[in-house]
């Protein structure tokens, strides 16, 4: 898996870096080790942490992980905020989908992992209406402003695919996440490029 993850970073480097030449890139243009994407990397990271809170107000009480009430009401939020800063909304729908399943990625296997081991279960139950969800909904918020401001950087390719790639290892890498949130990661970051 590390093999594989080097060799990827190693490519996007050549792909989005160039080809070694040695002239410097203007500052606009370099966005840093994790491309266009890193600052929307981080939010989508945010977001899927803020998943190991909503697990830990959901555990043990009758909310079910499948919300789809709240699912609705966030995708059609989506839908409205994105037509009025000028975007299409069907891409941002999916993309706050995938962000949607990579919660429920982490929800389940947190469940998973309290049921197996009770000495792992949270200690406290944070309030989901006033405490996580306002989060959530400022997150959704910044992450629709990062898809706007990164339109052009994700038009479908593969230069397109490979910075999410090296955006994705980046994040693993910074935020040092375990399998499970990885794993959420890759869920939450695979429709960067269908702008």
């Amino acid at each position: 898996m590390r093999v594989r993850y080097m060799f990827v970073v190693a490519l996007a480097a050549m792909v989005v870096g160039g080809t070694g030449t040695a002239v410097a890139a203007p500052a606009a243009e370099h966005a840093g080790v994790a491309g266009p994407f890193r600052q929307l990397t981080e939010l989508a990271v945010q977001r899927i942490q803020l998943g190991d809170l909503v697990a830990a107000a959901k555990f043990g009480t009758t909310q079910p992980i499948d919300d789809p009430v709240r699912e609705k009401q966030v995708l059609d939020t989506v839908a409205a905020e994105s037509v009025r800063l000028g975007m299409a909304p069907e891409p941002n729908v999916r993309f706050f989908r995938a962000q949607i399943e990579a919660s429920k990625v982490v929800q389940r296997g947190l469940f998973s992992r309290w049921e197996r081991d009770p000495s792992q279960r949270p200690s406290r139950r944070p309030d989901l209406a006033r405490q996580v969800r306002p989060r959530l909904d400022r997150l959704t918020a910044q992450l629709l402003g990062e898809l706007r401001a990164t339109l052009e950087a994700r038009r479908p390719g593969v230069v397109c695919e490979v910075r999410r790639i090296q955006a994705e290892v980046t994040a693993v890498f910074v935020h040092r996440l375990d399998k499970l949130h990885r794993d959420a990661v890759t869920v939450s970051l695979r429709p960067v490029c269908a702008a």
